[in-house]
């Protein structure tokens, strides 16, 4: 006799539904990443606001490093805090885990916003990602042109046919937006890194009466909050830091956003010289060869920047952010946490409240 849980339509529970299609990354790893990124998030909120951007982040690298170390997995660092020689720990190609467990690649960017953390600023947050080997793509560090929205537009592209292009006028792209939000142009919320080079792309939309939100430091988070609605961002747009991509589009494969990328040598990006530009293509070129980058100005959606099938994703504040608060310390070196986890086999995301209470007897559990 087999007994099946039903909802009040007659249908299958969605929750049994969705943990069916759990991969095995997902359902042997989806919460111990949390605990990754937690412990990053904890290390570096102790530095909030000292304005020591590299110590912060060092204790982060390190805390996510030990727990990662402890992890039944067969683990290898495809986006991380450099190059071998550039960084001790957390490098890229960087073995973790037991190497008992399965294969895996991971995306891990222990401390995005390091200045937002060593000023105590909005936006700081402890990030991972982690797929089957093969499932994330190796990013350079060097630029991303971006262009990021919801599960709305992609699914208004769908029916209508008309199609986002990273290469048209913001006018063009905006008004796709706003007539798959039901909106209009001013009523959108536009992140854009602030950097001189976005001084022009800032003017058209201001121009056009979008709402311009600047961020100092950090576009992963608002390129992830462009995927969920109530977050008060919209549309992410402008040039920001490769490998932060790949992690806005490992979470947009749950969220159901997209992102339209193309690879940009920072030189070309901040209008340098045409000799500088040529200096550093001949200085990255044999690396974005090595990585299987030939072609610059191919354009990259999310499958390609994520293309794999059993994607998880963590987040955990370390300061105020779009998503949640940052971590929050009490007395006995208790400490309140908020994060979100993603997996994309089964489309779960969790928003995950945690306590930790160090001596029970002496620390109560506070809710507020």
């Amino acid at each position: 006799m087999s007994i099946t849980t039903r909802d009040a339509s007659g249908s299958v529970g969605v929750p049994e539904t969705m943990i069916a299609q759990m991969g095995e990354i997902e359902r042997n790893l989806f919460l111990k990443i949390l605990k990754v990124t937690e412990a990053g998030a904890v290390a570096a909120a102790r530095w909030i606001g000292l304005g020591d951007r590299h110590a912060a982040d060092d204790a982060a690298v390190e805390a996510m490093r030990r727990v990662l170390a402890r992890f039944d997995i067969d683990g290898e660092v495809v986006i991380g805090e450099g190059e071998r020689d550039e960084a001790p720990m957390l490098y890229i190609g960087e073995k973790v885990g037991t190497g008992k467990g399965p294969k895996v690649d991971i995306a891990v960017d222990p401390l995005e916003g390091t200045n937002l953390a060593a000023e105590n600023q909005f936006g700081a947050v402890a990030v991972m990602a982690m797929s089957e080997a093969g499932g994330l793509r190796y990013a350079p560090d060097i630029y991303l042109d971006k262009l990021i929205v919801g599960p709305e537009v992609v699914r208004y592209e769908k029916t209508t046919g008309k199609w986002l292009d990273i290469d048209a006028p913001p006018e063009y792209n905006l008004g796709i937006v706003a007539d798959a939000l039901h909106r209009n142009v001013e009523d959108l919320i536009v992140v854009v890194l602030d950097r001189p080079r976005h001084k022009e792309l800032i003017k058209e939309l201001r121009d056009l009466g979008a709402t311009v939100r600047l961020v100092t430091d950090g576009d992963l988070m608002p390129g992830v909050a462009a995927g969920i609605r109530g977050t008060n961002v919209h549309v992410g747009m402008g040039i920001g830091a490769a490998p932060e991509g790949v992690l806005t589009a490992a979470a947009l494969r749950t969220t159901g956003g997209k992102i339209i990328s193309r690879f940009i040598l920072p030189a070309k990006a901040n209008q340098k010289s045409e000799e500088e530009i040529k200096e550093e293509y001949d200085k990255f070129m044999p690396r974005l060869l090595d990585m299987g980058i030939t072609d610059l100005d191919k354009i990259l959606y999310t499958e390609d920047l994520a293309p794999g099938k059993d994607i998880i994703f963590s987040a955990t504040g370390v300061t105020e952010s779009d998503l949640f608060h940052g971590v929050n310390f009490f007395e006995n070196d208790g400490a309140r946490l908020r994060s979100v986890v993603m997996g994309s086999g089964s489309g779960i995301v969790r928003l995950i409240d945690s306590i930790y209470i160090i001596d029970k007897e002496v620390t109560p559990i506070r809710l507020r």
